[in-house]
């Protein structure tokens, strides 16, 4: 059943006119009686309609980009390489096929997540793209799964990029996910291949599907190499942060203090690594003489660092655009909806053999 003002209304015990001023926002309104109007738009999942009631069920010229943090590198360059492909060719001077990007900034939080997507419904975005790892919490994917469909049934063309399928949900038009699992399994290959031993593991946030991947293709490596030790063991061996360079920085000296005889860190991306390598020289250790060091996405200061980052390579322009094309319907969707991007093992000069101790 379709959700109207006065149902709102009657939900926040106020008028219909002030349901309509607090959401038009052309008329002073007490916060507390905002807040109540608010809240019930947000339980009863009412979208305003747009300017001609007539076309109701027709998407705007609108495609929202939700990232986590706009500042990371990796959700602004996938973020860019859409927003590019979304806007349509340069040089044109005239508004043809072309729709307005936004980017949406959650800030990693699952709250903000659903209030965006929740005001691109209220705008009856053309399309939507979800960029980077999913929150693994019940509530929040059930939530999800039911505002994608809502969306969908709109008529709003769902892309996922950098993000698994989201279980149980038929509503997405695309999903394009990176082989985190593989690329973390090639990498810790990589330093075995070379000698080390005992490797320390800086992992991401424990409620990140990426998080989850890129360590399990990590102990996956460790195990097949006879290395992976009982649960216990692994648990010690890794620590988990945000993805920023301060996580790197203290997770790397809490892993000294609990193996001091680590020949190699693998880091959970290549922020975090450059926070790694920070606290190791802090300690009079040099890379990769005394301890060796890798990263994961090769942002493009990855080949700058010095020493170069050993890191696995996603190609986020190239899965960005191709997500910008999903989204305005000019690329035809993958197989089944779901498409797998491969991740490239970048070995350089932060990774050497262990040097005899």
């Amino acid at each position: 059943m379709t959700v109207t003002l006065a149902d709102v209304a009657a939900r926040a015990r106020v008028s219909p006119a002030t349901v309509s001023r607090v959401l038009n926002g052309n008329y002073p309104v007490a916060a507390s009686t905002r807040e109540r109007v608010l809240r019930a738009v947000d339980e009863l999942d009412y979208v305003l309609n747009g300017p001609a009631s007539s076309l109701a069920a027709a998407t705007s010229d609108l495609v929202g980009i939700l990232v986590n943090d706009i500042a990371d590198p990796f959700f602004g360059i996938m973020a860019g390489a859409a927003q590019t492909e979304i806007g349509g060719q340069e040089g044109t001077g005239r508004a043809g096929g072309e729709k307005l990007a936004v980017v949406c900034n959650t800030g990693g939080s699952p709250e903000r997540e659903l209030t965006y997507l929740t005001l691109l419904q209220r705008q009856r975005a053309a399309a939507v793209v979800l960029t980077g790892g999913a929150l693994e919490d019940p509530g929040h994917i059930t939530a999800m799964t039911a505002k994608l469909a809502r969306l969908a049934d709109a008529g709003t063309r769902i892309v996922l990029c950098g993000r698994p399928p989201l279980p149980g949900s038929d509503a997405v038009a695309a999903s394009l996910a990176f082989d985190n699992r593989g690329g973390g399994r090639r990498l810790t290959e990589h330093l075995i291949t070379l000698g080390h031993r005992r490797i320390g593991y800086v992992a991401g946030p424990v409620e990140r599907t990426t998080t989850r991947h890129r360590l399990e293709g990590h102990r996956t490596a460790m195990a097949a190499a006879g290395l992976g030790g009982d649960a216990a063991e692994q648990e010690r061996l890794t620590v988990h942060g945000p993805y920023d360079r301060r996580s790197g920085y203290d997770a790397t000296l809490e892993l000294l203090r609990r193996d001091p005889d680590l020949t190699a860190i693998v880091a959970a991306n290549d922020t975090v690594a450059l926070g790694a390598c920070a606290a190791l020289r802090d300690q009079g250790l040099r890379i990769p003489q005394d301890i060796s060091v890798a990263g994961f996405d090769d942002l493009p200061f990855s080949v700058d660092a010095v020493p170069a980052l050993t890191t696995v390579r996603l190609p986020l322009v190239e899965a960005g655009a191709r997500a910008g094309r999903l989204a305005m319907g000019n690329e035809a969707p993958p197989p089944g909806g779901i498409a797998t991007i491969a991740a490239e093992l970048m070995a350089r000069d932060s990774t050497a053999p262990p040097r005899e101790r």
